[in-house]
């Protein structure tokens, strides 16, 4: 049985697309709705919605994890695993949730994902029946690169990274992209210099031209 994911929304009462965040490790929905402000003179016709993962965060009670991570906060491998499968089925059903209250097609929404949320979007957006209109995973890394044989379906991705990332290794960016490149997906990238594990002013700029073109 999913779990109901809590979530915030701004926008219109009646829009034209959807842009879901996924927030990070120790993080909230609220943390990254904000983004909502400069994308949305952008894009008025859009809903934006942000929920909180379903766990509270072990090492910060007041925020969420979508899965616990071992060499921080002393889970086993096995926790982590069985946490991830089953906020991934919840964030699948929350996405059903989203398309369905907005009266929306898959390929009106797009996926934007944060460090853990980033993770959690590559896991499972291709894995949906119908891909949605495009994914954004920022300071991220893709999990299981070996289980690509699953994707179901290929959205547009792209991958946003800062040079000077302390908790993800920029590396990571290439990796992914390497990966789902070889997998079929259209995969672009975003390098922001002199940038750690956060969302430098490019970055949102190069999310918004993403986000306007694959929603046309």
């Amino acid at each position: 049985m999913t779990r109901t994911l809590q979530s915030g929304r701004r926008g219109p009462l009646k829009a034209g697309s959807a842009v879901v965040f996924l927030h990070g490790y120790g993080a909230d929905g609220p943390d990254l709705l904000g983004l909502a402000e400069p994308l949305a003179r952008h894009l008025p016709d859009t809903a934006f919605h942000a929920p909180n993962a379903p766990e509270r965060c072990a090492n910060n009670p007041m925020g969420y994890q979508w899965f616990p991570i071992p060499w921080m906060d002393g889970s086993t491998e096995e926790q982590a695993r069985a946490s991830l499968m089953r906020s991934a089925a919840d964030l699948d059903a929350y996405l059903d949730g989203v398309l369905a209250a907005e009266g929306l097609a898959p390929d009106r929404m797009v996926v934007i994902g944060f460090s853990q949320g980033t993770m959690m979007a590559l896991h499972v957006l291709p894995r949906r029946p119908r891909p949605v209109a495009g994914v954004v995973g920022i300071s991220g890394r893709l999990l299981g690169a070996d289980l690509l044989d699953e994707v179901r379906a290929r959205p547009p991705i792209l991958l946003i990274h800062g040079d000077h990332d302390p908790v993800v290794p920029y590396a990571d960016m290439a990796l992914a992209r390497t990966a789902l490149q070889g997998a079929g997906f259209d995969v672009a990238d975003h390098t922001m210099r002199g940038t750690g594990h956060g969302i430098a002013p490019d970055g949102v700029a190069a999310a918004l031209a993403f986000v306007q073109r694959v929603l046309g």
